[in-house]
């Protein structure tokens, strides 16, 4: 019986990482005709990851630089490694900025595996583009996942160390700007499902990236 048990898990699992890249290949193909038809020169800056880079106004936040938008909402940082060839490499660009962690958390995922998750999507990158820099912005706190922050920090300490010893990673770190006084996310940060960034909470974003992209 418990043979048959975990044969029955092993295999839902096996099913469901299977049908991960068919999930996101209709907004990934999306994107590819949008990238496609906005005419980027490579060397510029890929911003990539999940929904706080797709929802990114970057024309205002960063509007003397070179980008590409290249987040899809809702994804992980796995899925950002399965469509990187896709997505990103083809740009050539000089940095990455990226942002993602926040729904592998919320799915279970341990802080080691994002560690290793990520260490994967660094290994992918610089096997095709052994120059650029890859800027990671740490899970955010938030408003409606506050309960997960101790986890969330806890995997960004160990991202932090990853960037100590790779001069080609950069952990720019955007927690301080996002917690208030009493050192709870700032709810004029958030739009109303205390999840997802607004303008305001961009600005200050913005601010804290710039200065690592200079």
């Amino acid at each position: 019986m418990f043979a048959t048990s975990l044969t029955v898990t092993l295999t839902a699992i096996l099913a469901t990482e299977t049908m991960r890249p068919l999930r996101w290949e209709k907004e990934v193909a999306g994107i590819e005709k949008r990238i496609a038809g906005e005419h980027h020169a490579e060397g510029g800056v890929v911003f990539a990851g999940s929904s706080s880079i797709r929802l990114w106004n970057l024309t205002k936040s960063f509007p003397d630089q070179k980008y590409v938008n290249a987040g899809f909402g809702g994804s992980e940082i796995r899925d950002s490694t399965q469509f990187a060839d896709r997505l990103i490499v083809p740009h050539q660009p000089k940095t990455i900025v990226f942002y993602a962690g926040d729904n592998d958390i919320a799915n279970k995922r341990t802080p080691a595996q994002l560690r290793d998750d990520f260490a994967a999507f660094v290994k992918h990158i610089h096997a095709k583009l052994p120059k650029t820099r890859i800027l990671y912005l740490p899970v955010k706190p938030s408003l409606a996942r506050w309960k997960m922050y101790d986890v969330q920090q806890s995997a960004n300490g160990m991202i932090r160390a990853m960037g100590e010893t790779d001069p080609l990673l950069t952990y720019v770190d955007t927690v301080p700007v996002t917690l208030g006084a009493d050192g709870r996310p700032k709810p004029e940060f958030f739009q109303k499902d205390g999840l997802h960034m607004n303008d305001t909470g961009y600005a200050a974003w913005s601010a804290v990236v710039k200065k690592a992209l200079e």
